[in-house]
């Protein structure tokens, strides 16, 4: 695979997506603290690997059928408020948290419910954000923007986990759950001060026969692209065995190796590193997209073989840092891809059935991997993680339709 550098002109030309960028990456600190403290809180309460399974499941599994109806929405109505009003519901949601626990009423219940809400909430509001660097970015601009927003994500992540465990560990998760809720009122700002994200005319909100139809429209036109539908099915295997291994990072690194919540907040900096590296060189190169697709893949999961064995948290670390380089790289490439060749003016409609397909393994490949993490051990779970993912990616590079995909 040859380097070849394409620079495209930098999104932040736009003040648009400057001001949109700004409100974004503060709430990434806030979704970083949260993406650890609840996981850890939900250990904390129950000590099963299978609870946080449930967790993780139930936040990305209703986020993939809502992805339909965001995909909708994000086509006919108005980008700006919709984003709006889907950060105004997560704001709530995360200060129904911190008010919870601050009182000492929070259950695991209620945090399974609340995690549905935000996961309604992300769904519609990424659907959104999706067609909006498009609109405000065109695109040849759009790899660069989505660049920026992944590559600041992850590197935000380097701070933000590190930060949690540690928080976790002197004060518990409420310092945690309260910026989040307060960076979402930093992202409405943000939001709110871009005059239009688009559509060009906005409608009003779309019957459930005019989702019907936007939803027939856009698997349509997945199906009609077969490296779009290819890539799709085969993510949605990649997400089903990775997710196995990563629910089970946790008590992974506190059964395997007794890990305090500092070091496991520090293990998942390490990891958002990683994903931040691969999202920056994809962002900064143009190479074939079908055949680096594939080699991320295949090294992605080669970074992952040695967590059954590691007997050293460093050299696990190092495999785990490989593996998120790889996923940051193949998650950047393939949604500017998709956002460069599916045409505008249905940008939405194939992105919510792009998602509901490539994420609706999500949730049960989370909660088979917390009980097997709890029942047949956490490093045979990360062992059939690691072999699904290289069988999956191997799979994957016998498809001429991915191979070929130069666009």
């Amino acid at each position: 695979m040859a380097t070849v550098t394409a620079r495209s002109a930098s999104a932040f030309r736009s003040s648009a997506f400057s001001r949109f960028y700004a409100g974004q990456a503060l709430s990434y600190l806030g979704d970083g603290l949260r993406t650890l403290a609840i996981p850890l809180l939900v250990f904390r309460l129950t000590g099963s690997a299978t609870a946080i399974g449930w967790t993780w499941g139930l936040e990305l599994g209703p986020y993939a059928l809502v992805s339909l109806i965001g995909g909708s929405l994000a086509d006919r109505v108005d980008r700006r408020r919709l984003m709006i009003a889907s950060d105004a519901l997560r704001f709530a949601v995360m200060g129904a948290f911190s008010i919870l626990f601050a009182t000492g009423h929070l259950s695991i219940g209620m945090v399974y419910g609340g995690v549905v809400v935000l996961a309604i909430g992300g769904s519609i509001f990424l659907g959104a954000q999706m067609p909006s660097l498009r609109y405000i970015l065109g695109a040849d601009g759009v790899k660069s923007g989505m660049s920026s927003l992944v590559a600041t994500e992850q590197t935000v992540g380097l701070v933000a986990p590190p930060l949690g465990g540690a928080l976790m560990g002197i004060v518990g998760p409420l310092p945690a759950l309260v910026i989040n809720t307060i960076t979402y009122l930093f992202s409405q700002a943000a939001i709110a001060s871009v005059p239009t994200f688009g559509p060009q005319t906005p409608g009003g909100v779309p019957t459930p026969r005019e989702i019907a139809s936007d939803v027939v429209t856009g698997w349509r036109h997945l199906m009609a692209d077969a490296a779009i539908r290819t890539t799709a099915f085969y993510s949605l295997f990649f997400n089903l065995v990775g997710s196995i291994g990563f629910v089970a990072l946790i008590p992974y690194f506190k059964r395997a190796f007794g890990a305090h919540d500092a070091a496991v907040g520090l293990a998942f900096g390490c990891f958002a590193g990683g994903a931040a590296l691969g999202s920056f060189v994809a962002g900064r190169t143009h190479w074939p997209v079908g055949r680096a697709l594939v080699i991320a893949n295949l090294i992605d999961g080669v970074g992952w073989l040695p967590l059954p064995w590691a007997h050293s948290m460093p050299v696990a670390v190092a495999g785990i840092v490989v593996s998120s380089a790889c996923a940051g790289y193949f998650v950047t490439t393939i949604i500017s891809w998709r956002m460069r060749i599916v045409p505008e003016d249905v940008v939405g409609r194939v992105f919510g059935v792009v998602r509901l397909i490539v994420l609706i393994g999500i949730l049960p490949g989370s909660v088979a991997g917390g009980w097997l993490a709890d029942h047949i051990g956490v490093r045979e779970t990360m062992a059939i993680s690691a072999f699904g993912y290289l069988i999956t990616g191997a799979l994957m590079a016998t498809s001429r339709a991915v191979r070929n995909e130069r666009r």
